[in-house]
């Protein structure tokens, strides 16, 4: 059974997170993705430390593994040749360099399309291609903070700026960028044609703050801090301190809020004039409107705290009322594994002698096709079979090698997948 993406190829110029996210999405979906590294070292994130047993970074192989490894000079005449060369036979282009930096070799979108003119080519920056700081330099809790994601995390209007504490952005524009291409190859297996597509973090952090970028934009309304409360502003969304950990609870409704009383056994509160607006929580598809919302506040945590938060948790989600004890990832991550409380996908990537195990890609299909499990590739493993196959003879290899315009490894350490 074949994958979604099989028969597409993809030319990857990217480094770090952001373009090499996009093109990880691809390769797990069916393309064949070659990954063009510098020749020296290679890209970046290989310089992290690799885990015991293995030849490359986790960080580098999660977001690798699957692709070839071609190691060229783009700043060369001839490195920048090549890659043109083998565009000529792909049918995704992905690079993720400040603006204006490939065109001095020949490889922006218009020197592509010119030996591939069906090209979808994504270009991945920080604040676009277009603008004043097109050109600016930018990492992701930089744009968190350039696009006000900073001050709507914390706590108080006059709390420091707290960033979130991954890479969120990064992530996301990936995401969107994998998205974007799979539409254009789509709209290309339609209508004969490629595309441009201009993605950058600053679009990436705004979808994810939509709600309320939106609110803005129409209404000039500022999102106020809501720490860790609930989006709907109900008084019994949030997070509360327990006798023994935090509960993270979302009481929006009437239905809700009584039953989450009911267990805290403080009921008297969805009868209080002063803690609520009875007419609002007692009509037809009402909210739960607190009048005094400190007093409310004050209630309710006074009562979260003597519950446990393991306790309540159980008997919270058997009422009906979304809650969770709030964990550390790996916490989570061994409760699934052990309890089976939420069945995620299972990808295993070999590198070396060690196994790199992810989530999958955030979401599973009935029918995907054969496992995936090559993890990355050493350093201009696929250099030598990529170039002949697009029909370099091996004296103009021996000299590309030579004068460092080209790397291949004398010895590949991973299994490697048929061009």
């Amino acid at each position: 059974m074949s994958k979604p993406l099989s028969g597409v190829r993809v030319l990857d110029l990217s480094h770090v997170i952001a373009g090499p996210l996009a093109s990880f999405y691809l390769a797990q979906l069916g393309a064949e993705v070659i990954k063009i590294e510098p020749p020296l070292a290679g890209e970046v994130m290989r310089s992290m430390k690799a885990t015991p047993g293995s030849d490359t970074p986790t960080g580098f192989v999660a977001c690798n593994a699957g692709k070839h490894s071609v190691a060229l000079d783009i700043r060369t005449p001839e490195g920048a040749a090549l890659v043109r060369s083998l565009a000529a036979s792909a049918d995704v282009f992905i690079e993720n360099f400040r603006p204006g930096v490939v065109a001095k070799y020949g490889l922006d979108f218009e020197s592509i399309k010119a030996v591939k003119p069906d090209i979808v080519y994504c270009s991945i920056s920080g604040f676009g291609q277009q603008g004043d700081w097109s050109h600016r330099g930018a990492y992701d809790h930089v744009v968190q903070a350039l696009t006000g994601m900073m001050m709507m995390s914390g706590e108080g209007q006059d709390a420091p700026p707290l960033k979130v504490g991954f890479p969120v952005i990064d992530v996301a524009v990936g995401m969107l960028a994998s998205l974007s291409i799979v539409s254009s190859l789509h709209r290309r297996s339609r209508e004969g044609v490629g595309q441009y597509i201009d993605s950058s973090m600053v679009q990436a952090s705004l979808m994810l703050m939509y709600p309320n970028t939106s609110a803005f934009l129409t209404d000039g309304v500022e999102a106020p801090r809501t720490g860790n409360r609930g989006y709907t502003g109900s008084p019994a969304a949030d997070t509360y301190a327990c006798a023994e950990g935090w509960l993270a609870v979302a009481a929006n409704t009437p239905a809700q809020f009584r039953k989450l009383t009911k267990v805290l056994g403080i009921e008297e509160l969805c009868n209080d004039p002063r803690a609520l607006d009875l007419d609002a929580f007692n009509a037809p598809n009402g909210f739960v409107v607190p009048k005094d919302t400190p007093y409310v506040t004050a209630l309710l945590r006074s009562a979260f705290e003597s519950h446990n938060a393991f306790e309540l948790e159980e008997q919270l989600s058997a009422a009906g009322v979304p809650a969770a004890r709030v964990r550390r990832l790996g916490e989570f991550l061994r409760e699934a594994d052990a309890t089976g409380c939420v069945e995620l996908p299972d990808f295993r990537f070999q590198q070396a002698s060690h196994s790199v195990r992810t989530c999958g890609i955030g979401f599973a299909f009935a029918d995907d096709g054969e496992a995936t499990t090559l993890g990355a590739e050493t350093l201009g493993q696929s250099t030598e079979a990529v170039l002949k196959q697009d029909g370099v003879s091996d004296d103009t290899i021996a000299a590309l090698r030579a004068a460092g315009v080209i790397r291949t490894a004398t010895l590949a350490a991973q299994p490697t997948a048929a061009l």
